[in-house]
């Protein structure tokens, strides 16, 4: 049996395009969810967590019942999505009603949102971990194995797409930093005759003294020309 067409991987290809070339993450995000509930039968909701430093946010979901049910697991630290980013691996639970694993989570989005089951599957890519795909149901068992065939081809498209695109935005952040560092070693070697490594270990003296960021301290001193006062 074809577990997916070939529209279907033409609209996996597209949320990957998306993902490299939209100006944010959040609308081909968006695409992503609005997919995956089309593609697996047994999601009736379905969004993306993020982790953002040590929190994880909810940029984009199909409906209110998923930033609630997101939001839920957040505040009780605990949850399958919680489980899936912090293992990297895909957690499932086919019936909430009984499980053991969320003790506090799992009792209250079935009174609350009637959610009967959940599969979270990792975004990640180089051992790296960049949050997870959460697909909500409405049933119990309600998630093939077919479901959860298609859900980790589609989350494997899509943490390659945020993995390149994080490295890319990475590369020209790093690119445009050395740009403004050394521009304010110019002003530096222009003004007091320095050579360069006399410039660049002033601005790091310059930085830790006043215990601030050495990209702010260049990035100051090119503006006004002027060294911090």
């Amino acid at each position: 049996m074809e577990l997916v067409g070939l529209g279907d991987v033409e609209d996996f290809a597209e949320v990957t395009r998306e993902l490299y070339a939209a100006p944010d993450e959040s609308g081909p995000l968006q695409h992503a969810v609005d997919l995956a509930i089309k593609l697996i039968a047994g999601c009736s909701h379905a969004g993306v967590s993020i982790v953002q430093g040590r929190n994880i946010v909810t940029p984009v979901g199909s409906d209110d019942v998923v930033r609630r049910g997101d939001a839920l697991q957040y505040q009780l630290d605990e949850g399958p999505c919680l489980d899936s980013v912090r293992c990297h691996e895909t957690v499932i639970s086919q019936n909430l009603r009984q499980e053991t694993r969320w003790p506090r989570w799992a009792p209250q989005v079935v009174s609350d949102l009637g959610i009967q089951g959940m599969m979270s599957l990792c975004l990640y890519a180089n051992a790296q971990s960049y949050g997870a795909l959460n697909l909500y149901a409405d049933g119990i068992n309600a998630f093939k194995s077919v479901d959860q065939t298609i859900a980790e081809a589609f989350t494997a498209q899509i943490s390659v797409a945020l993995a390149a695109r994080r490295e890319i935005g990475q590369r020209s952040i790093a690119m445009a930093h050395r740009t403004v560092i050394g521009q304010a070693e110019g002003i530096l070697m222009e003004r007091f005759g320095m050579d360069p490594d006399q410039a660049f270990a002033y601005l790091r003296r310059l930085s830790q003294t006043e215990h601030r960021k050495l990209i702010e301290i260049c990035d100051e001193i090119v503006k006004t020309r002027q060294l911090p006062c």
